[in-house]
């Protein structure tokens, strides 16, 4: 109870934890050329940030940010990266917050991810395991040829790998970005 003394709640001691954990992580002066090199580093900065601190991406949704200081500086380095490209103010924003969601939906599992290895004490590989009965009726059942003919194909079964994710479906929201932001 010793930390009540310096602030007044729980949600206030909280909000400080992850306005230090959003300052772990900070930008260089010399700033990558273009807008997204910038982009880039922002995201994968952010990246790193969650899977430092998984707890992290749970705390605050889209419709509800954190409003801490340090978060609102990954925030202003994304805004200035698109800033000065003919985007209108909505436009910037939307895609500002269309990049952060991408990165934050993604780290979401990691905390989920801990937690249920925790409760079941399985890891995400055994748990999948135990579930291979379930997995094969739904398959064989007929009810759904396309997802049988995908998870069929996968010899060793598939491996979800996050970081492979977070870094293709970042290209590619960047790529389909890219005519938007440059045609402006």
């Amino acid at each position: 109870m010793s930390p009540y003394r310096y602030v007044p709640s729980k949600d206030d001691l909280v909000l400080l934890m992850a306005d230090a954990a959003f300052g772990e992580e900070t930008y260089p002066a010399d700033a990558p050329e273009g807008w997204r090199p910038r982009i880039e580093l922002c995201a994968r900065t952010l990246w790193t940030l969650y899977r430092r601190h998984p707890w992290l991406a749970q705390l605050g949704s889209l419709t509800r940010p954190l409003m801490v200081p340090n978060l609102i500086a990954h925030g202003e380095w994304m805004l200035s990266a698109l800033d000065g490209h003919g985007l209108d103010p909505t436009t910037l924003f939307d895609i500002h917050l269309l990049i952060y969601s991408h990165v934050q939906g993604l780290a979401v599992y990691l905390e989920w991810e801990a937690h249920a290895e925790a409760s079941t004490g399985q890891s995400e590989d055994q748990w999948m395991d135990s579930r291979a009965p379930a997995l094969r009726e739904l398959a064989e059942s007929g009810r759904f040829p396309t997802f049988a003919k995908v998870v069929g194909s996968f010899t060793d079964g598939y491996d979800l790998r996050l970081d492979h994710l977070f870094a293709s479906g970042l290209s590619a929201l960047l790529d389909g970005l890219a005519p938007l932001v440059e045609g402006s």
